[in-house]
């Protein structure tokens, strides 16, 4: 949310700075995450002065350029080739002198360099008003009266006053806060000031001469409803105090009545509506829902399917407004409009916010009524519109105030020990200062009778309706940083299930972070194309967009999307690791499963010693083999992998159960999600883990003082033989030297026998005890070499 430093000040007495004023938002809740300074007019009219035309000639080579001679309070005169209709002698002007950059209201800016044009020297611009971000006109060079002072810097003389921009992280139970009045409250209640609010006594009805009906329906759906008639009202443009207003905050100046609306929106926190009065059929304005179907055009030309749940603001004939959410198409305030009807109305948060939802708008009404608007200030809003209104549109209130409020609670009661504020806290604060933060936050204390408060709490401060919800107040205003941190700290032992499922994963997250993969964190929610099986498939009812109404069934392509986001932005070489859920309806039960999901595409980083190459199924299973072993967990099962997510690769099996699939992602799955490269990933079930490692028993022993000895062993064999029956038979052949089996080369080609593959295969020897020798390492390896060629027909390479 968007807050105006110097239009917060309108509500404040104070002279803090800027910087001041961010740290006391933070502190007391509402966070600032950026602070940056901002000119109303772009460039603010740096190096512009006010100048006086001394002379103006004809230039020689051109017959629509003058010469002029231009005093702007310096030693010299300035020689500025005009080229303006109606430059003359004796005008007062603005000059942009040499080196400056001047912000036009179109276009880019440029900068003034002294110059030749048509063979005559220009030290300058004299400028008109679009050439310098003050307006649209280029009819000519503006001429300013005849009392400006040479000399003076333009942006002095046109009272440019630079502004400060607060962006604050707004959180959603703070929707008393979502206007300039709502922070200048907090602001006020910390410094323990007074407010200073708009004065509406002037408000008055002239006469009584276009009341509209207005018809309640559905006084559910809108609690609180008021409206006014204006009429001869001249729609234009706005005047330029209220569009800079607006143009701070990043709001769009329209016309000058709906510039008004937006500015009470902000002003206040209360949205309003206007209408064009004569095109409110039947003259009257009715509250109601439409049938459900009914087409409805809103003002982005969009047409609509209402439900019969969506609250409408409806002429005799036809819906003209979504309630609190969007205008309709026909029914706004037009160039032509001369008599408005003016909305200000308290609507029910979940009928707004379900509205708003179903048709996917967004807007800044929407934003204020789905999070709670203060019912009380709908009548004080339209006052203050409609004043302002008459000040930069004329007209004149044409109407009584209309306001339906057949049930107003402006009140929420609540009781309050101060003792319980002091062990909420866990810090003694004087009663007296409690009192004083808590009459400062608008809060009423009707009664204290034996350190209880009787407190009645103002309908804006949505978020307050608990005694814990007051004391959080009083925390927030007192200062979280007064808390002093106590010298003694207790604590009671708890007792938690093992394995820490916690220390599990982040034990496995700081393996994979180590090894250069980043964490990723993907939306629950995906398209329905990616799911593996409609039928146990969990459908959203209501959903955002048609990307997200199903649950994920996969991790899978929420990586792939990853992949393909980081992608397109250059990022082609990519690790990445999710910890994450997925779901299924099965039996008309839901199941939510915990999985990681490891990705790896591209290639591997380049250095010194080793070129850059393709990452390859080995990088995928080398991340793989060091979870399993960082877990501990042994006797797994491998098998081919036979699945529609993969291309090719192998499955670890603890018993009849799946621990992990790993391998190269099938081309159609990676067609799905827009990825046009290989990709290798590992889906783990992460439940299974917990299964298994929870009998694990941590040993320790110390390390070997023996050094450990190598060897390499290659063979011809069988193309259906896997590493893992040639691991088994090696294990098998010698259980205490031999410490590790591995693979490092395969080869399946043209120059072998057909039906044939070559396995290269390294074996760690150690013993615990003693050096070995050579004849021990002989006799193990010639021990393999037999077992090998006993129960595989494997033709030992030499």
């Amino acid at each position: 949310m968007k807050i105006s430093y110097s239009w917060l000040k309108q509500f404040l007495d104070t002279d803090l700075k800027p910087e001041e004023i961010s740290a006391i938002l933070t502190s007391i809740g509402l966070e600032v995450e950026s602070l940056e300074r901002v000119q109303v007019v772009p460039g603010g009219l740096e190096g512009l002065v006010i100048g006086y035309v001394k002379e103006r000639s004809q230039h020689p080579n051109a017959d629509r350029l003058s010469i002029t001679k231009v005093d702007v309070g310096t030693d010299e005169d300035l020689q500025i080739v005009c080229g303006a209709p109606n430059v003359a002698a004796g005008q007062k002007v603005v000059v942009a002198t040499v080196g400056c950059t001047v912000h036009p209201t179109s276009g880019e800016p440029f900068k003034i360099n002294k110059s030749k044009i048509r063979g005559e020297v220009s030290e300058g611009m004299i400028c008109a008003e679009d050439e310098i971000g003050l307006g649209k006109s280029h009819d000519g060079i503006m001429v300013l009266p005849e009392d400006a002072p040479i000399g003076t810097e333009a942006k002095e003389f046109f009272n440019l006053q630079d502004d400060f921009l607060f962006e604050i992280g707004l959180t959603p139970n703070r929707a008393d806060a979502a206007s300039h009045l709502g922070v200048a409250r907090d602001i006020a209640a910390y410094l323990q000031i007074d407010i200073k609010k708009p004065v509406v006594d002037s408000f008055k009805v002239a006469e009584e001469t276009s009341a509209i009906e207005v018809i309640m329906e559905d006084a559910v759906a809108a609690p609180r409803y008021s409206g006014i008639t204006i009429s001869g009202i001249e729609v234009k443009e706005s005047p330029n105090w209220l569009k800079e207003k607006l143009a701070v905050i990043g709001v769009r100046a329209i016309n000058n009545i709906v510039d008004v609306t937006n500015y009470v929106l902000h002003d206040l926190g209360q949205p309003l509506h206007a209408f064009d009065a004569d095109e409110i059929k039947g003259n009257k304005v009715i509250v109601k829902k439409c049938a459900e179907g009914t087409l409805f055009k809103t003002l982005d030309e969009v047409e609509r399917k209402l439900s019969a749940d969506d609250l409408m603001i409806c002429n005799a004939q036809e819906p003209m407004c979504i309630a609190g959410v969007f205008g309709g198409i026909t029914s706004g305030v037009k160039a032509t409009t001369k008599n408005i009807f003016l909305e200000s109305a308290y609507f029910n948060p979940v009928s707004v916010r379900k509205t708003a939802k179903r048709h996917g708008l967004k807007t800044d009404s929407s934003f204020r009524f789905e999070r709670g608007t203060d019912p009380e200030i709908t009548v004080y809003a339209l006052k203050r519109a409609a004043l302002l209104i008459q000040e930069v549109a004329g007209g004149t209130i044409s109407s009584p105030i209309f306001d339906h409020y057949p049930q107003p609670n402006p009140y929420f009661e609540v009781d309050l020990s101060l003792d319980r504020v002091n062990k909420i806290i866990g810090q003694v604060i004087p009663d007296e200062e409690i009192i004083s933060i808590i009459k400062s936050l608008g809060i009423t204390v009707v009664k204290a009778d034996n350190r209880l408060l009787q407190l009645q709490v103002p309908s804006y401060k949505v978020d307050v309706t608990r005694e814990i919800d007051v004391i959080e107040e009083v925390l927030r205003i007192y200062g979280y940083d007064n808390i002093d941190i106590p010298g003694k700290v207790n604590a009671s032992l708890n007792y938690s299930s093992k394995p820490d499922k916690e220390a599990v994963q982040h034990t496995i997250a700081d393996l994979l972070s180590s090894n250069g993969y980043f964490e990723i964190l993907s939306n629950s929610l995906t398209k329905k194309s990616f799911t593996l099986d409609e039928e146990k498939a969990v459908n959203i009812l209501n959903p955002l967009s048609s990307d997200l109404d199903v649950m994920r069934q996969s991790l899978l392509y929420s990586g792939l999307e990853a992949i393909a986001y980081n992608s397109n932005r250059k990022q082609a070489d990519l690790k990445f690791y999710e910890f994450g859920k997925t779901y299924f309806l099965e039996e008309e039960k839901y199941q939510e499963n915990n999985c990681l999901a490891i990705f790896v595409t591209g290639k591997t980083p380049a250095n010194w010693q080793n070129a850059a190459k393709e990452y390859s199924f080995y990088q995928i299973k080398a991340t793989v083999d060091a979870i399993i072993q960082k877990l501990n967990v042994a006797n797994l099962i491998s098998e081919d992998l036979k699945d529609s997510e993969f291309a090719y690769g192998i499955t670890y099996k603890k018993g009849q159960k799946t621990l992990v699939r790993f391998g190269a992602v099938e081309n159609a799955a990676l067609k799905k999600a827009d990825v046009d490269k290989a990709v290798f990933a590992a889906i783990f079930n992460w439940d299974l883990i917990f299964t298994i490692i929870r009998n694990n028993k941590i040993t320790y022993q110390e390390i070997s003082k023996f050094p450990a000895v190598k060897r390499d062993l290659s063979m011809l064999l069988n193309a259906d033989i896997s590493f893992e029956q040639l691991k088994k038979i090696a294990l098998k052949t010698d259980k205490k030297l031999l410490k590790a089996v591995d693979v490092f080369d395969v080869y399946q080609g043209d120059k072998l026998p057909e039906g044939k593959k070559s396995y290269a295969l390294s074996f760690v020897l150690q013993d615990e005890e003693q050096t070995l020798t050579d004849k021990q390492i002989d006799a193990v390896m010639q021990k393999l070499i037999v077992n090998f060629e006993k129960e595989i027909g494997a033709e030992i390479r030499k």
